[in-house]
């Protein structure tokens, strides 16, 4: 048996949605056209500034004030290159803009060149940078219109078929001052948010990858557990059987076929098992999907003990309290403590006369104690001193993980292993599981850890 993959490994989640396919999706198709064009924008760009400036441009030329008309023209062709070079950009467009202006302030629009190249500059520097590069270009114009409103206008003062006020210069050069200023604030403020939302867009993409990668981390250790459960588990049961195989086969042949017959069915479970843990690896696997549902293991645990009984434990299994909650992935969790210890003891314990395992429930406090009075069982992997083993038995081959999976296995449900020494002999582990605090470390699964069941 074994956990549940609950979700798919970080290749096929990136295949399927990935972060950037998702922020497409919510942009229109202009939009996303554009982004994989950036020329044609480029291109819009200066045609929407030559709409902007053509009422000035024709009015200039009526009046025979060509240059006016030439400086706007000018500004056209160095608006292609605001993405590349952006400060140059509005550095130029800012002194052409400045000449026109002084030329013919009363233009409509003279600065949407400014608008364009400000907007540019903002999106590719920093805020304050970006404040900088405004104030830079603004306050030449807003001086100029500054001393307009202070002196003559020197004739270049539109025509007005009735008389104008008597505040009329220094109420126009005000306005003139403040639509400009404001214009380019609303240009500038517009790229900085569009700086803002891209950066935040790459904050969430970068948070998303490292996501991905910790849940393909993850998975590889939930994978290697069950793994080493089913491989530890299965093994030392199969070498214990085989070795008693061996030595009762001539003595006694009925019994040698029993235990021949629990070899069979042990290493049948663990090949089906091993096929479970592969099998949510494939999306081709057979039968269609692998299931993804932790396996009830409440049934399992008597075959469980059974099997280590055939094994050669001599085991005395008692339960307090009602029974286990019915939640498949708790029920799962006691089982493969109950099987690591017991693997453990198999492994490693000599001389063994008790294997006691006692599962005690209070409330929503599920206790599991697992004691021998055998001599060397230790953590797996890890033979302490005084550890003894067969004559012309192989080294045992431990990974050290599994007293480490039993841990995992545990704070899901904010629980404790301890494992070690039980007196001068023997060994012992002792878990400790709350299954009320189960629901909060899996939200996903609003019923995982109801003792009420």
């Amino acid at each position: 048996m074994i956990d549940a993959v609950p979700v798919k490994d970080a290749s096929a989640a990136a295949a399927d949605a990935s972060f950037a396919e998702l922020t497409a999706r919510r942009r229109g198709r202009l939009r996303r056209y554009l982004l994989a064009n950036p020329r044609v924008m480029d291109v819009l760009v200066v045609l929407c500034y030559l709409v902007l400036v053509t009422p000035t441009a024709v009015e200039s030329l009526i009046d025979g004030d060509w240059p006016v008309a030439a400086l706007l023209a000018a500004a056209a062709p160095v608006l292609l290159f605001r993405r590349a070079y952006p400060v140059q950009v509005a550095a130029a467009v800012g002194a052409l803009e400045l000449a026109v202006t002084y030329l013919h302030p009363w233009g409509s629009n003279v600065s949407a060149g400014l608008w364009f190249s400000l907007y540019a500059v903002a999106v590719a520097r920093t805020r304050r940078f970006a404040l900088a590069a405004l104030a830079l270009t603004t306050a030449p114009l807003v001086l100029v219109y500054f001393m307009l409103a202070a002196g003559p206008l020197d004739g270049r003062l539109p025509d007005m078929a009735v008389s104008t006020p008597e505040n009329f210069q220094l109420v126009t050069s005000i306005a003139a001052a403040i639509s400009i200023a404001l214009s380019n604030v609303i240009a500038t403020g517009i790229g900085i948010s569009v700086r803002q939302r891209r950066e935040h867009e790459h904050e969430i993409a970068a948070w998303a990858a490292r996501a991905q990668q910790l849940g393909s981390v993850t998975e590889r250790n939930r994978i290697a557990r069950e793994m080493h459960d089913v491989v530890a588990h299965s093994l030392t049961v199969m070498i214990s059987l085989s070795d008693g195989a061996a030595v009762v086969v001539k003595k006694d042949p009925e019994r040698a076929a029993g235990v021949l017959a629990e070899l069979s069915r042990t290493g049948r479970t663990a090949l089906a098992d091993m096929r479970r843990v592969l099998g949510v690896l494939r999306e081709d696997s057979a039968g269609g999907h692998a299931p993804r549902e932790p396996l009830v293991a409440g049934d399992n645990l008597a075959k469980l003990l059974e099997g280590f009984r055939t094994a050669g434990l001599p085991l005395h299994y008692t339960h307090t309290g009602p029974s286990l909650p019915g939640d498949a992935a708790f029920q799962l969790t006691v089982y493969r403590i109950v099987q690591e210890s017991l693997t453990n003891v198999l492994r490693y314990g000599r001389a063994l006369s008790r294997v006691d395992v006692s599962i005690v429930r209070n409330g929503s406090l599920v206790t599991i104690d697992v004691v021998d009075d055998g001599r060397g069982t230790v953590e797996s992997g890890s033979p302490g001193a005084g550890a003894q083993t067969k004559p012309d038995a192989p080294e045992p081959l431990g990974t050290g993980q599994g007293i480490a999976g039993m841990r995992e296995r545990a704070r899901i449900y904010a629980g404790t292993v301890q494992a070690g020494r039980a007196g001068d002999r023997g060994w012992r582990v002792r878990a400790e599981l709350n299954c009320n605090e189960g629901a909060a470390a899996e939200t996903a699964t609003e019923t995982r850890g109801n003792c009420g069941r």
